[in-house]
């Protein structure tokens, strides 16, 4: 049974929810129903959610306007169907396999680097970032306190995730081709290395802004591309000083599972 709220049942002639209504857009319902749905993967759009990975690469703006859409005609802002989710950790196990392999590590090792980045980097730390970003725009970025102008938990772990999934292709997998052999080898190879970083974390910024300033109840939301700022500026630190990121990544993967 799906949960339900304690508001009275009211008639449809007034504009307002009935009961059942009401019930259906209860927080606790919509979590109840994105958790039942993820273990019936027929009804799953996994054609949307393929849609929705290249253009977060190509044009980013085209999502949001579709989470815009559901918010018109479901009444929510997250995601109802778990799909990306499932794909995004589809992603993730097989480029944690790759790095594991690049690195020369074992079958338990690259099980256990496999657990870590899965349970702690991306649900974990994924969950810590939602948790702040709901908060703070909750705090100090709604142009007026109250119910209706609440951002949503649900909608800032797919902020998130959007944000996440072009990091990982980047830094996860297209980066594989070049660790061994131009990243860690060439002299300047941490030229490569830490472009890749700079892009990759350039994008999740980016998203991440572009997810925020979607809201109409938001406001100052250009404050969230200030890290460009510290960003580029450790770029051209690295280069200078030689710092390669890449080899300090392979360095914590591998400590992490030794």
């Amino acid at each position: 049974m799906l949960p339900t709220t304690s508001v009275n049942a009211r008639s449809q002639g007034n504009g307002t929810l009935s009961y059942g209504e009401a019930a259906r857009h209860t927080a606790g319902a919509k979590r109840y129903k994105y958790i039942r749905r993820l273990f019936h993967f027929r009804h799953m759009d996994f054609e949307f959610a393929v849609w929705q990975m290249l253009y977060l690469f190509t044009s980013p703006q085209r999502v949001y306007r579709n989470f815009h859409y559901r918010k018109q005609t479901k009444d929510q802002w997250a995601r109802d169907d778990p799909a990306f989710l499932v794909l995004l950790s589809i992603w993730l196990c097989v480029s944690t396999l790759g790095f594991g392999f690049v690195l020369d590590r074992g079958f338990f090792q690259i099980l256990k680097l496999l657990l870590w980045v899965v349970f702690v980097d991306c649900v974990g730390v994924g969950l810590l970032i939602a948790t702040i970003m709901w908060f703070v725009s909750n705090k100090y970025m709604v142009r007026h306190q109250g119910k209706d102008y609440e951002v949503e938990w649900g909608y800032a772990f797919d902020v998130h995730l959007n944000a996440f999934f072009p990091l990982l292709v980047i830094l996860h997998f297209v980066q594989l081709f070049f660790i061994n052999y131009v990243i860690r080898s060439l002299f300047l190879g941490y030229i490569v290395g830490n472009t890749f970083w700079l892009v990759a974390i350039g994008y999740y910024i980016y998203i991440t802004f572009l997810g925020y300033s979607t809201l109409p109840v938001l406001k100052h939301t250009v404050i969230l591309l200030y890290p460009f700022a510290p960003l580029v500026l450790l770029y051209v630190l690295s280069l200078a000083l030689g710092w390669n990121f890449t080899d300090m990544l392979c360095t914590f993967y591998k400590y992490r599972v030794n």
